[in-house]
């Protein structure tokens, strides 16, 4: 273990095994870091927050301080950070509310780029790309592998689903279907993240079911809800089954539709 002897360690924090504590950092004393956590210099980890083995937060982060949300009135809440995350200068990462259950999680392997945020009951998934000066607001949900691009602003309350790739300064108010590819200022739903599905490896014929069921849910007969109903009875593709999972599934906000 190697802590920076400026740093400061409050009593009641717990240290993993190899844990590197740089200079001027403060861990809280609620706080636990699992093994092999590095905190470069200058990092602030307080509030009852976790965070897991072999993840680095580099200088200047504030990660567990109180929700940036009015209705918190110090109620007790939680943040839990998964493993090998990389979180780059200034992110910032808030605890959940009473509100919204209590706690935010974020899950492994994740990218955190410089400045962005994570808001308080959000739940990020595993592998999740946020790029520089994004921001997540409170009670999203972000699914496993998406790529939300620099200087984009997820509305409250919506979910981005799995494999989704969300295009620089756009702003997303509604659902994102998985693997589903927004862009613009307004975010639109323009089409599929084929080039993510390539790199993870998807079958061209779960690939080429995807692009079907996309263009079915555009311009198919029905409502939007009726071909995702229709879809999800009739597929053989797991990746199609899925999206239409999503739609189907539980939201407090409109989906964004294929244009």
């Amino acid at each position: 273990m190697a802590i920076h002897p400026t740093a400061i360690i409050e009593d009641g924090a717990r240290l993993g095994a190899d844990v590197s504590v740089g200079p001027f950092c403060i861990v809280g004393p609620k706080v636990v870091l699992g093994d092999r956590v590095e905190l470069k210099s200058h990092v602030v980890v307080t509030g009852d927050t976790t965070i897991g083995a072999d993840t680095c937060v580099f200088p200047f982060c504030c990660i567990g301080e109180i929700p940036q949300d009015v209705k918190f009135k110090g109620e007790a809440a939680k943040l839990v950070i998964g493993e090998r995350n990389r979180i780059r200068e200034h992110v910032t990462m808030n605890p959940g509310t009473a509100g919204g259950g209590g706690i935010t999680r974020v899950g492994d392997d994740g990218f955190f780029l410089a400045g962005c945020h994570v808001a308080h009951d959000a739940t990020v998934g595993d592998r999740v790309i946020i790029v520089n000066q994004s921001a997540v607001a409170g009670h999203c949900v972000i699914e496993d592998d998406v790529i939300i691009g620099g200087l984009c602003g997820i509305h409250q309350f919506v979910r981005i689903g799995r494999g989704a790739i969300i295009g620089a300064l756009s702003m997303v108010t509604n659902d994102v279907i998985p693997y589903g590819l927004v862009q613009g200022p307004r975010g639109e739903l323009d089409g599929l993240n084929l080039v993510g599905l390539k790199r993870r490896g998807v079958a061209r014929s779960d690939i080429t079911a995807l692009r079907v069921a996309f263009q079915t849910l555009k311009d198919g007969e029905g409502s939007f809800m009726d071909r995702a109903r229709r879809m999800s009875a009739e597929t053989d593709s797991q990746q199609v089954a899925e999206m239409m999972a999503f739609i189907l599934g539980d939201t407090d906000r409109n989906f964004l539709t294929p244009r």
